[in-house]
């Protein structure tokens, strides 16, 4: 098992499953459905007519065996803002990559279940469960996984420095690369002037956004009935925005210049739903996107060399038997 590289895992503190039910503050079998349960999981409360709102089908991305080694293995990858409990999640693209990459550290950067949505009804698809119980499997499995709560799931905060099974909840974490860099990690919603100062604003922005990401979605089913691969309208839409290019600059310059005043090389975040790697004034800025815009994730090399991975495209079974058969 790879050793952890800035804290002993031991020295941590179990956290009891009763606080584990207000992690998000809502029920606990609720909870435990979304994150603590690994072997059966309760269904979601009915709706208003009593139908059952508990899952059918299995995603597309759960029919490849997760005994099966992954294609691609790293030392680190950095997962953030995947909004779990949101119709915007791509929760079968992440599923395929998680299946299809592993590493021996996992950060997971912030709003990783969105507790916002999830207050305003309940929405959970069994790919969403999938993907918890993937991250779950490969903590089993020897993976150091780390995970630093955001705004969308702030309620998490009160467990900071505890672990839940193999899971450690921190507020912040420090990475060494094997290139000798030294990084600071956040999710970076603490450094956003509008999270802090006006949230009823940052309420109304997610609201908006939301509907930008239903049009999103709807959009790229019509490519996908004509063939064509993922492509982001709501990435591209943000990106003629004159006011949200000027606020992601900003972003990015605090985030640096905190990294340089705790003494780091870099910074590794999320938050804004923007995948990048620069150098701003010789500091590394490193954000590792989303997973309901950009599909993307940031990852270390073996060699210590830092690149953004972009899964914009299922890996089906059948491509991965075809593959195994032509090695073997």
């Amino acid at each position: 098992m790879a050793q952890w590289p800035h804290c002993n895992p031991l020295r941590v503190p179990m956290a009891t499953k009763s606080s584990a039910s207000h992690l998000l503050g809502i029920t606990l079998r609720d909870a435990e459905a979304i994150a603590f349960r690994t072997d059966v999981v309760p269904p979601p409360p009915p709706d208003a007519t009593g139908a059952s709102l508990a899952p059918q089908a299995t995603s597309k991305a759960a029919l490849r065996p997760d005994d099966e080694p992954a294609d691609h293995r790293y030392r680190t990858i950095w997962l953030s803002d995947i909004h779990l409990g949101s119709g915007g999640c791509q929760a079968d693209y992440l599923l395929d990559f998680l299946r299809h990459n592993d590493s021996e550290y996992l950060y997971l950067v912030g709003d990783i279940i969105d507790g916002w949505q999830l207050r305003k009804g309940w929405f959970w698809p069994q790919a969403h469960n999938d993907v918890i119980q993937k991250v779950l499997r490969k903590a089993r499995k020897g993976t150091q996984v780390v995970y630093i709560p955001g705004n969308h799931d702030e309620a998490a905060r009160q467990f900071c420095d505890l672990a839940f099974g193999d899971i450690h909840v921190r507020s912040e974490a420090f990475h060494t690369t094997l290139a000798g860099k030294r990084l600071w990690i956040v999710h970076g919603d603490l450094f956003d002037g509008v999270i802090q100062h006006a949230k009823w604003l940052a309420y109304l922005g997610d609201t908006l956004y939301t509907l930008i990401l239903l049009l999103n979605r709807w959009f790229n089913r019509v490519r996908s009935r004509f063939g064509l691969n993922y492509w982001s309208l709501s990435q591209y839409l943000k990106h003629q925005v004159k006011n949200a290019v000027n606020f992601i600059s900003k972003f990015e310059h605090v985030m640096t210049d905190e990294a340089r005043r705790r003494g780091c090389d870099g910074v590794v975040c999320g938050h804004i739903h923007k995948a990048e790697i620069r150098d701003i004034d010789g500091v590394l800025y490193c954000n590792d996107g989303d997973w309901v815009e950009s599909l993307s994730a940031l990852v270390e090399t073996f060699e210590g060399e830092l690149k953004i991975i972009y899964w914009t495209i299922l890996r089906s079974p059948e491509h991965h038997s075809q593959k195994a058969g032509a090695t073997a």
